[in-house]
């Protein structure tokens, strides 16, 4: 009968043991998943600040890992609380759902015609024939401005494609999960769709609208007509450039524009297009392209006009770069070419540079485009009359009004001297800024280079990396000066590392310049001779304010580098981050005393964090106060006090098999530094009191209930882990708990400390509370007093100054046992506090 007995016991002190630690392991879980979500927040918040670059994948990840974690953290504190904030769950569903309309809000694609007449276009039409095309639209059908005729191929056109080649899916998951900073990843990407497009087939119906089409546009203009085929991604020329980053065929035959058709479409999937898409929060079922097809004019001269100076160094000045033949060695900056610094009230020059334009680019008489040699009288003419630049400067004037910002204009001129435009898009400029008068030129550092064309404005500085190939950009260090010897859109796959750019050759309003302009990279063009003067890794600072290249760090002018979250916040990406962020990170559950410190009031995650963490605490904090303790099969500790305290080791807080425990074998931090404080004391003889304080006393006693006096013997327990104490402290007629976590991170240490009762009349037991109460404030704790009941919480310091002030504690626990009966009045009570901080306070560094 007896070992039946004693197994049943042990049974039951097998799974008491087991439910404790269960509980802590839970209350484990909830601690790492509440710093693991803190951690993301914060990074969260790093992103929103606008100094880092990111991609729809980072978001994506991140708002996933971050609402997994909270779910679980709902689920542990469900686990410690005996399922008591189930409510819990329907807040978070409802915070989820809005972060998930947030975050996967997506442009939808309109349905329309799969061809458009080029005259029947308008600006507001961008979703249907992509940004480029509908500015091209506009500038015919409403500005009546000269512009070649054509027909866009729409982006309904573009599903139509997609869905026929079964593609939707693929495109769908496209960007997901790819890394763009692994270029071989999204080099493999990149061929494996645009494979997928080029040999898809054209809808028989789609087919057909082409070709009927180019039948049109040969009846109006003639057989012998040759096209263009130009990229117009349904976001190229509006808020986002994506300058360069699609194709473009120029002398294309009529037969062949349904082949080009197609080889537009794959160049949508380029290495060089996906990073830009990523890199602006473009996902991949927005990536739709609509197709535009304009008549070749036989270009005598082409270029690129900006209506202002994008970086405000001439305030009432227009630019035009242009060059013989068509514009193309202007947009791509590969050539040399004239510039013309243009009055806007007049249209007269006010500066031109004439360079020796050696090639010009001209069509073949089939198909296609070559450089041909520019004859020899004509080298060192400028490309435009003075009558061509004032018509140009009107159409400039005209287009800025109209569309109420500053436009980037590329324009052509035909054979008998008439000008047309080609295209227009917004043009970013720099906010002049004059807070501080700049250096012209710092003295000290060596001055490598002084010359050259500002693509774009700021102060770079780095280590320098030459680029003689593409294949180059795969290594590009972070914060490098990129050194080349031409301009490439290419170059956009690293803009978000690069500190600055130089170059021998290019210009200001060249693709690539528009991009560095984009994202507030400083750019020098056009030196002739940086990658001769330049040496890899050599560090430079890269002035592209006065148009000088330092060897060396000039900290001097860094301080005049505005930086570039400002490019960056305009992103569709941080606007989706911004809509997400307002329901995770805010915080508007403050106070754990308010009505509305509630599951139901939890409107971000960080809501939902906020209240788990502080209900663990509470729900760990009363865990040693419980029946189910009295029964339990403890380890008794002989620490040398008189104090009948007993342990339960839930993982980590004693040496293995002891039953009977020394100080030596306790392992748990906090609960090693409360017993030095407890240890470290002269437990003191009952305190003398006057016979006015033994009568009150009498008069409690009296009214103290057979519970309570049972109370009085009841043994005082430990919780205890590794990092972990929850101690209930019984001592005479007054109860008080202790709960501590003290480990290596910050964010998971705190102290908690409950105390209640005592033997006096009750003007002395307040004094004692008032006593306790100011040396916790003393200590750093958070102090809440109700009538005799302290509560109080200390949260967030390093182990150290955890563990020094839990060894503070015990030594109160001491010093205040009985202290109550000694309280006559607040003097006496001065003079004990006094006393505790002096002798035992500050020997500890604390309480100064």
């Amino acid at each position: 009968m007896f070992n039946i007995f004693r197994k049943d016991r042990a049974r039951k002190d097998d799974e008491l043991a087991l439910a404790f630690r269960s509980r802590y392991e839970a209350f484990q879980r909830l601690l790492h998943e509440n710093n693991a979500v803190l951690e993301l927040m914060a990074d969260l918040e790093e992103k929103s600040s606008g100094d880092f670059l990111f991609d729809m994948n980072y978001i994506g990840r991140t708002v996933s890992e971050a609402t997994t974690r909270v779910s679980s953290i709902i689920t542990d504190l469900n686990v410690l609380s005996g399922n008591r904030y189930i409510a819990l769950n329907q807040s978070f569903d409802l915070i989820q759902q809005r972060i998930q309309q947030a975050v996967n809000q997506r442009t939808e694609i309109p349905r329309a015609e799969y061809v458009l007449r080029l005259g029947s276009l308008t600006s507001d039409m961008t979703l249907i024939a992509g940004g480029k095309m509908a500015n091209i639209g506009e500038m015919s059908s409403r500005l009546k401005l000269p512009v070649p005729e054509g027909f866009v191929i729409t982006s309904s056109a573009f599903r139509e494609f997609v869905a026929y080649n079964d593609l939707q899916e693929r495109l769908s998951g496209l960007l997901k999960g790819l890394d763009m900073k692994d270029t071989a990843a999204l080099e493999a990407a990149s061929t494996g769709f645009q494979k997928l497009i080029m040999e898809g087939a054209l809808p028989p119906e789609l087919d057909a609208a082409i070709r009927d089409a180019s039948g049109r546009l040969m009846h109006e203009v003639g057989n012998d007509v040759r096209v263009s085929v130009r990229s117009s991604a349904i976001a190229e020329d509006g808020h986002f450039s994506f300058a360069g980053q699609y194709a473009t065929y120029l002398q294309v035959r009529p037969e062949e524009i349904p082949g080009r058709y197609r080889a537009v479409l794959a160049s949508l999937f380029t290495p060089r297009a996906l990073y830009y898409a990523a890199s602006k929060g473009f996902a991949g079922e927005e990536m739709a392209m609509a197709v535009g097809v304009m008549r070749m004019i036989p270009a005598r001269a082409g270029g690129v006009m900006y209506s202002q100076d994008p970086n405000s160094q001439q305030p009432k000045a227009m630019i035009i770069n242009g060059t013989w033949g068509l514009a193309q060695q202007v947009v791509d900056g590969t050539g040399k070419t004239d510039r013309f610094l243009v009055a806007r009230d007049s249209g007269e020059i006010i500066e031109q540079s004439i360079s020796d334009k050696e090639t010009m680019i001209a069509g073949r008489k089939e198909q296609g485009v070559e450089a041909v040699p520019v004859k020899g009288d004509l080298r060192s003419q400028p490309c435009l009359s003075p009558e061509q630049i004032r018509t140009l400067a009107g159409y400039a004037l005209s287009l800025e009004q109209h569309f109420g910002k500053p436009q980037d204009i590329e324009w052509t001129v035909d054979t008998a001297g008439s000008v047309l435009l080609l295209q227009t898009r917004p043009l970013r400029v720099f906010a002049h800024e004059s807070k501080k008068l700049m250096p012209r030129r710092v003295e000290g550092f060596p001055l490598l280079i002084e010359k050259g064309v500002i693509a774009s404005r700021g102060i770079g500085c780095g280590r320098v990396y030459l680029v003689k190939a593409d294949s180059d950009l795969a290594n590009f260090p972070d914060n490098g000066v990129l050194v080349s010897r031409t301009t490439s859109t290419k170059f956009v796959t690293v803009m978000d590392r690069a500190s600055a750019i130089v170059t021998d050759v290019g210009g200001a309003t060249g693709h690539m310049a528009s991009l560095a302009r984009e994202y507030h990279l400083p750019a020098i063009l056009d030196t002739d001779i940086a990658t001769s003067v330049l040496r890899q890794g050599q560090e430079v600072t890269v002035d592209a304010i006065n148009c000088n290249v330092y060897e060396g760090r000039v900290e001097q002018l860094l301080e005049y580098d505005s930086g570039r979250k400002d490019s960056l916040r305009e992103t569709n990406l941080f606007h989706l981050l911004d809509q997400a962020i307002q329901f995770i990170v805010p915080l508007r559950l403050i106070d754990p005393e308010s009505e509305q410190f509630r599951p139901e009031s939890c409107t971000t995650l960080h809501d939902i964090t906020r209240f788990s963490h502080e209900k663990a605490m509470s729900e760990m904090f009363g865990m040693s106060d419980t029946d189910e303790m009295e029964g339990a099969s403890t380890i008794s500790l002989a620490a040398g006090v008189p104090m009948d305290a007993h342990m339960i080791d839930v993982g980590g807080g004693m040496r293995p098999g002891v039953e009977k425990a020394l100080p030596e074998d306790v392992l748990s931090v906090p609960y090693i530094s409360f017993l030095k404080g407890l240890r470290g004391m002269k437990w003191p003889e009952p305190r003398a009191a006057d016979a006015k304080g033994f009568l009150g006393m009498m008069a409690h006693a009296a009214s103290i209930t057979e519970e309570q006096l049972q109370q009085t013997a009841i043994r005082s327990f430990a919780i205890v882990s590794g990092n972990y104490m929850n101690f209930s402290i019984r001592l005479g007629y007054h109860f008080s708990m202790v709960e501590a976590f003290a480990g290596d991170t910050l964010n998971d240490n705190y102290v908690r400390f409950f105390f209640k009762g005592g033997g006096a009349a009750t003007d002395r037991r307040l004094r004692r509370v008032r006593l306790i109460k100011e040396l916790l404030e003393m200590l750093d704790f958070r102090v809440r007093l109700t009538e005799d009941v302290v509560n109080a919480v200390l949260l967030k310091f390093k182990r150290p100054e955890i563990e020094r002030r839990l060894e503070a504690m015990g030594r109160m626990t001491v010093f205040t046992k009985q202290l109550d009966m000694a309280m006559y009045n607040d003097d006496i009570t001065d003079w004990y506090r006094d006393e505790f901080v002096r002798d035992h306070l500050q020997p500890l560094g604390l309480g100064k």
